[in-house]
């Protein structure tokens, strides 16, 4: 099926959460998602038949971004939509004058590891306990990349 990437408004938000709430263990809230917009963001949903079914959220500090949530519908994963998002956002952070891209993942999402090593990214730190699990606590790996 045709997909589209486009900016996000703060009107996206519900449909974001929703989204969120579906996709992760321990999502973000609403308000948290809703103050992610804003100067120092660039939001991009994934549309699939009109429909946001994934969304990346990016915060960008002069040359230095990084990406704050980036999440698909469990419905539309599997189908390279990911990959997909990352790479808009890494290319758009290109133009905007990024040099370098961070982020932080659970240690147990193999799957989106998987996808930042494929498209460059290194581990730079482990975040021992970061993150609360059904069972305690895990790492967050911190990574990034060297845009150029």
């Amino acid at each position: 099926m045709a997909t589209s990437i486009s900016p996000l408004e703060v009107a996206d938000c519900e449909v974001l959460h929703a989204i969120e709430q579906q996709a992760h263990s321990h999502p973000w809230s609403l308000p948290t998602i809703q103050s992610c917009f804003g100067g120092l963001y660039h939001n991009i949903g994934l549309y699939e038949a009109n429909e946001i079914v994934g969304f990346a959220i990016v915060q960008q500090v002069i040359d230095e971004a990084t990406l704050m949530d980036i999440c698909v519908s469990p419905a539309c994963q599997g189908k390279g939509y990911g990959k997909q998002l990352l790479k808009q956002v890494l290319e758009q952070a290109q133009h905007r004058g990024v040099k370098i891209m961070m982020l932080e993942v659970r240690a147990s999402n193999q799957a989106a590891i998987a996808l930042y090593l494929k498209l460059g990214f290194t581990e730079t730190y482990r975040r021992e306990g970061y993150y609360p699990t059904e069972s305690g606590r895990e790492d967050a790996i911190m990574m990034e990349l060297t845009l150029t």
